[in-house]
C-alpha cells in the first residue's frame, strides 16, 4: 500500500526559514507524482506544491511562489520542502501525498492523491 512519514516541522519566527521532509515507503515511488498540502484551523486543505514523478513541474499555489521549493529524491524516495521567508499566515499542518496511480505529469486535486502523510505542525510566530 505504501507509507509516508513527514518530518521538519515546528516553531519558526517570520522570516524565518523551514525544511520538510517525506519519505516514502512500501510502494514505487519514482512513477508516482506528489504534492504538498497544508491545512489550517477551520479552513479547507489546500495544495501548495506539487512535482511530477521525475521532478519535473514544480507548481506552487500564489502563497507559496517565490518562497517555497518543491524536490525530490527518487533513489531516497524522499520529497521535500523548502520553506523561506515564512509568515504567520503559513501556519497550518502540512500534508506530503503520493498520487493515486502513476503519472508523468503535476496533479492538482486532492482525490487524486491515494496516499497521506501524518502530517506536520508549522508554526510561525510574528
Amino acid at each position: 500500500q505504501g507509507q509516508l512519514v513527514e518530518s521538519g516541522g515546528g516553531l519558526v519566527q517570520a522570516g524565518g526559514s523551514l525544511r520538510l521532509s517525506c519519505a516514502a515507503s512500501g510502494r514505487s515511488f519514482s512513477t508516482y507524482a506528489m504534492g504538498w498540502f497544508r491545512q489550517a484551523p477551520g479552513k479547507e486543505r489546500e495544495l501548495i506544491a506539487a512535482v511530477s514523478a521525475n521532478g519535473g513541474g514544480p507548481y506552487y499555489a500564489d502563497s507559496a511562489k517565490g518562497r517555497f521549493t518543491a524536490s525530490r529524491d527518487n533513489v531516497k524516495n524522499t520529497v521535500y520542502l523548502q520553506m523561506n521567508g515564512l509568515k504567520p499566515e503559513d501556519t497550518a499542518v502540512y500534508y506530503c501525498a503520493l498520487a493515486t496511480s502513476p503519472y508523468t505529469g503535476v496533479l492538482y486535486a486532492p482525490r487524486q492523491y491515494g496516499i497521506w502523510g501524518q502530517g506536520t505542525q508549522v508554526t510561525v510566530s510574528s
